[in-house]
């Protein structure tokens, strides 16, 4: 853990030139595997190389946490350190569910986690939930969203449950041993999401983030908005507008190749045409959606004009909006969003 966070730190430094003069970053977001696993040292060593290399102007400090990770001492250390917002992995409030996701923590630790968070005064919660798990009905999801509804985290993230190849569940579902849930009961469970949250005030500012007025996560959000960032250690991924490039995501590897002095760093450059789809990509899973009059001015893409015929369709199936000059996802269509942004990309 030592010599990753160093070569972390001697990342950023190599990276500092990244952005252009006088950029000032505004949002850091401690994310992908486990960094709640990291003791004070090593977060406050990080921020400092950040706070060293690069202006900043903080509005939005995030890390992501696993609830048995979040003691109060804990808590008070990221407190301390100037952490803001938290993004705590409860995945499901079910035991046995948890116990499938194989997750280190119980339903009980995915309870506690919320209110510990709120007594060391975070005002800013996410709580990231899974959908999807197999099961004879949907009990289990809406005693999920009841649940963390009720403990107004102010923030919610929630995914479907996807089976890749060469994991343990790709492996029992290749074998026979698994079958995952049918498209219509994770599109049911969707639209329960949908429903359940706007009830509780929560707008659905993007397809698969749910907040209340205030809450709205800026870091992600800056994603969405095609807005370039920079990704530091094992598999992270970066994007300057032109280009997209990932670290590779081996830790030693990744450690051995920064002590030598090289960034273990894969660019793939964008054509026009991706940085196009891109957006139609983005956008359309926000409540800002495409901006038609952007593309115009940035692409000289006049979606309208290209794609009437399969606008025509779209609008007629109720599928999406057409609001001035802004196309968005209706709460139909967001259940086909992928394919919709799909059907408008440019070739």
């Amino acid at each position: 853990m030592d010599a990753l966070v160093r070569m972390i730190c001697k990342e950023i430094e190599s990276r500092k030139k990244f952005f252009p003069e006088n950029t000032n970053i505004q949002t850091i977001y401690f994310g992908g595997g486990t960094p709640s696993i990291l003791q004070a040292h090593h977060l406050e060593s990080i921020l400092n190389s950040i706070y060293r290399n690069f202006s900043v102007n903080i509005q939005e400090l995030t890390l992501e946490a696993n609830p048995d990770d979040l003691s109060p001492e804990k808590l008070q250390i990221l407190k301390s350190l100037g952490f803001k917002r938290l993004s705590i992995g409860i995945q499901s409030f079910d035991q046995k569910v948890l116990e499938f996701y194989n997750r280190a923590h119980n339903a009980e630790e995915s309870l506690r986690a919320i209110g510990l968070a709120k007594s060391a005064g975070f005002e800013k919660l996410s709580v990231d939930l899974i959908y999807g798990y197999p099961f004879e009905d949907h009990s289990i999801w809406k005693h999920d969203l009841e649940t963390a509804l009720s403990l107004d985290p102010g923030h919610i993230s929630s995914y479907a449950l996807t089976i890749e190849p060469k994991t343990a569940l790709g492996n029992w579902s290749k074998r026979g041993k698994f079958q995952e849930a049918s498209e219509d009961f994770v599109a049911e469970q969707f639209e329960s999401l949908m429903e359940y949250s706007e009830k509780a005030g929560y707008v659905q500012y993007e397809i698969s983030n749910f907040a209340k007025e205030g809450h709205f996560a800026l870091h992600n959000s800056n994603y969405w908005k095609n807005k370039p960032y920079l990704g530091i250690g094992p598999g992270a991924h970066s994007f300057d507008g032109s280009f997209r490039g990932a670290n590779i995501s081996n830790n030693s590897i990744y450690i051995k190749k920064m002590d030598k002095g090289e960034i273990p760093f894969t660019v793939e450059p964008l054509e026009g045409s991706d940085i196009c789809n891109e957006y139609i990509l983005t956008s359309l899973r926000t409540i800002w959606g495409t901006d038609l009059n952007y593309l115009k001015e940035k692409f000289g893409v006049d979606l309208v004009t290209m794609h009437h015929s399969n606008i025509q369709n779209l609008l007629r199936e109720n599928l999406i909006i057409i609001s001035d000059t802004t196309l968005t996802l209706s709460k139909k269509g967001k259940l086909l969003a992928d394919g919709i942004a799909a059907s408008f990309f440019i070739d």
